[in-house]
């Protein structure tokens, strides 16, 4: 009983004696070890330092949505902070987002009458919808009107009474982004984020990845809108780390039905960003439901993720092996499937063939032209986008011992090689919905310019470029006042003056339209008389004091 009496005076004698020190030695102890929980480098990991596959594959961290974060390893804290802090102590207090670090510069925000809402629980998954409130459905019928006028000064007037609109701040973005103002454009982007992290249900969470949004519900499409515009900002301004975290956030979403077909990005992004094996991940785990080998994207840039790690020499040489041997199979088996991007991919990078490459007609001019228009999108998307990545030596080094091998599989008849030509022809015919949406978000000209008709015909709005066919509509907007076509002009110039008027009279229900003709005309007739009379009747006079005649029976012009 007197040990712990003795231990209890120790501690209290060495706290006295050292001020606070036992006591701030705790909580370090607590922040350290909660820092090496989150912290990925210090999680399970398997041979050869590859973090094992114990968090699910579409984690998103908090601090990887972050860019400072990411910019801070590139550049040093001092350099991206520069003398933010001192000015940070000073400003007042602002709700703090994962999403988007809210401005001193943007408006004071209030609610804007969205909320989020938990449908239902399914197989451990929740489905949640953003709902649009009466005042905030008002606010979206104005902005359907500005739309509609053709003129963005519209919009800025309903931003100015309605600073968190969000649907006026994504078409804005794209009127700045057009005319090069990227900071503003950027700047709205982050602004409609920050109002819809607001609304968030208390449940729904950023990491979990078990969280869902339909697309088919218009009040939801902003949010996937302001996430993929915002990654598209994040890569161009080179944080393809955080670009990538916002494309996980995004597939997690809705996985299956990916509305605006991330899965052609995220291969680009996990390069750009080195994340290898989280690519060799995803194919490997989706691969069997998926077919993600079917997408050009994948079927080249997965083994040219394997070539990365093969070239790592912190790895060990078995790992490095067997890399090597997949990013050749895979490779062998991309080129033999999709031959039409080997030319335009070497022509991007300024690569000219050797001679048998360049006069075999296997990888020529008619591999181009024999595939359909919707393989045709896919494989222009994938040069543009990552033709960057292939300029490097060592890859261009790679890559050509297995070209030739290709060609030698073809020349020999390989059934591999005729197996790849049925498939191009029984698949491909025509692109899914979100691959159109895709390619008119990604704004990749090579893709663009392959767009069939029926798309680029059609007139594409930025807050909802080409919504689903089958759309989930919670609200409808009123429909305005529709006139006939026939109406005689005196007919419209006392519906100017009196809109209640209506010289048709009701429409006729019961089909006896000819025995009824007459009777109509006339009751049109009396009804314009009435409406006469009573705007007579209404108008009022400005008359001198002096008037003699209550009436008002002057004459008028």
């Amino acid at each position: 009983s007197n040990k712990p009496r003795k231990k209890k005076k120790k501690r209290k004698t060495k706290k006295n004696s050292a001020g606070e020190t036992v006591e701030d030695n705790e909580l370090e102890d607590i922040d350290s070890l909660l820092e090496r929980i989150e912290d990925p480098r210090l999680a399970p990991q398997s041979q050869g330092g590859v973090p094992a596959d114990s968090r699910p594959l579409l984690y998103v961290e908090h601090r990887n949505l972050n860019p400072e974060n990411e910019l801070k390893r590139y550049f040093g804290a001092r350099a991206v902070l520069g003398d933010q802090r001192p000015r940070q102590r000073q400003r007042q207090y602002i709700r703090s987002m994962w999403l988007t670090a809210p401005k001193n510069t943007w408006p004071r925000y209030s609610k804007t009458g969205i909320t989020m809402q938990l449908l239902d629980t399914r197989r451990g998954v929740q489905h949640f919808t953003f709902e649009h409130h009466r005042e905030y459905q008002q606010v979206q019928f104005k902005f359907l009107d500005a739309v509609e006028s053709m003129d963005p000064n519209n919009i800025v007037l309903l931003l100015q009474m309605n600073p968190y609109h969000v649907d006026s701040l994504l078409q804005l973005s794209d009127v700045c982004r057009m005319q090069e103002d990227q900071e503003m454009a950027r700047d709205l982007i982050e602004r409609a984020l920050y109002s819809l992290e607001c609304a968030f249900h208390p449940v729904f969470s950023l990491t979990s990845g078990t969280c869902r949004l339909d697309y088919r519900r218009p009040e939801n499409r902003a949010f996937f809108l302001a996430l993929f515009k915002h990654l598209m900002f994040l890569e161009k301004r080179g944080c393809p780390r955080t670009a990538l975290e916002f494309c996980k956030l995004i597939l997690s979403l809705d996985p299956e039905n990916d509305p605006l077909c991330v899965l052609l990005l995220i291969d680009f992004l996990s390069l750009r960003a080195r994340e290898y094996t989280f690519l060799t991940r995803l194919f490997q785990e989706w691969e069997s439901h998926r077919n993600l080998s079917q997408l050009p994207n994948f079927a080249f840039s997965v083994p040219l993720a394997y070539f990365f790690l093969s070239q790592q020499e912190e790895r060990p040489e078995l790992e490095r092996g067997q890399a090597r041997e997949r990013a050749a199979r895979l490779l062998q088996l991309a080129l033999i499937m999709f031959p039409s991007v080997l030319m335009p991919l070497l022509d991007h990078c300024s690569v000219q063939p050797d001679a048998r490459v360049a006069s075999h007609p296997f990888f020529g001019l008619n591999a181009q032209i024999s595939q359909s228009p919707a393989l045709n999108q896919l494989t222009s998307l994938y040069v543009g986008r990552t033709h960057a990545l292939w300029k490097d030596p060592a890859v261009m080094a790679w890559l050509e011992p297995h070209v030739h091998e290709v060609l030698r599989m073809v020349d020999a008849q390989d059934t591999l090689v005729q197996e790849a030509e049925h498939k191009r022809k029984i698949r491909y015919q025509s692109a899914p919905r979100n691959i159109y949406r895709h390619i008119i978000l990604s704004e990749m000209k090579e893709a663009t310019a392959a767009l069939p008709l029926e798309v680029t015909s059609q007139p594409v709005m930025g807050f909802d470029p080409l919504p689903p066919l089958d759309s989930i509509v919670s609200y409808t907007r009123p429909e305005r006042t529709s006139h006939p076509s026939n109406e005689s002009t005196l007919s419209l110039f006392f519906r100017s003056l009196l809109p209640n008027f209506n010289l048709q009279g009701d429409m006729r229900h019961d089909g006896d339209d000819e025995a009824g003709a007459a009777q109509d005309l006339n009751q049109g007739v009396n009804r314009l008389m009435a409406a006469m009379r009573d705007m007579l009747a209404n108008i009022q006079f400005q008359e001198p004091p002096r008037d003699d005649n209550p009436e008002g029976d002057g004459d008028w012009d």
